[in-house]
């Protein structure tokens, strides 16, 4: 049906920050979301995201292409069953992706996950952030890159050298890509994109 292909970048945490992220502008749009104040992984957050940011030296990167078998584009005919192949294509991925940055949260102490869009730890709406009762999964849930601010389109064309591909008719758009990533307090480890690489494609 699809293809996994992992795409791992880094640099200093201070020049992602700079260049990368604009608070004001992306908070607004997640403003515009159903899932604003109603997720205990969007905003607003009961944490200052700048302090949460803060004092990580170097950032990882992780861009996974979901590139879609032309059969599977092919078999697409209506805009319910490209929702429908997207969101399993995209949970599919996020299972494999979310546990093994946790996996490397472990191993790199000190380290921060972020996972690629909103939390799939519960199921859809049923969050308990709705009727205002602590969240069901506080050791497992992560912010999104987004929803701190950062800007994911300008992120995968400028350093990951991925356009991202929309389609709002039936037709499959080639891949989708997800964008996750990996904070650490040092400033270099240098076997860890190997190791990210390698814990991915395990």
């Amino acid at each position: 049906m699809y293809e996994l292909t992992h795409h791992i970048v880094s640099l200093p945490t201070s020049q992602y920050i700079q260049e990368y992220r604009d608070p004001e502008k992306f908070i607004s749009f997640c403003q515009q979301c159903e899932r604003y104040n109603r997720c205990w992984a969007c905003p607003p957050f009961e944490f200052n995201t700048d302090e949460y940011l803060s004092g990580y030296q170097q950032t990882y990167i992780i861009g996974t292409k979901i590139t879609f078998e032309t059969a599977t584009r092919n078999s697409c005919t209506t805009l319910e069953q490209h929702k429908t192949i997207s969101l399993q294509a995209i949970e599919s991925a996020r299972k494999i992706i979310d546990p093994r940055l946790l996996t490397l949260e472990h191993e790199y102490p000190n380290s921060r996950a972020f996972y690629a869009g909103t939390c799939h730890l519960c199921p859809l709406n049923s969050c308990t952030r709705i009727n205002g009762f602590p969240c069901l999964h506080p050791q497992e849930i992560r912010p999104s890159l987004e929803s701190v601010g950062f800007d994911i389109g300008k992120t995968t064309s400028e350093l990951l050298h991925i356009e991202l591909q929309w389609s709002n008719d039936a037709r499959l758009p080639e891949y989708l890509t997800l964008v996750s990533g990996l904070f650490t307090k040092e400033s270099i480890y240098a076997p860890i994109s190997t190791r990210i690489s390698s814990l991915l494609t395990v």
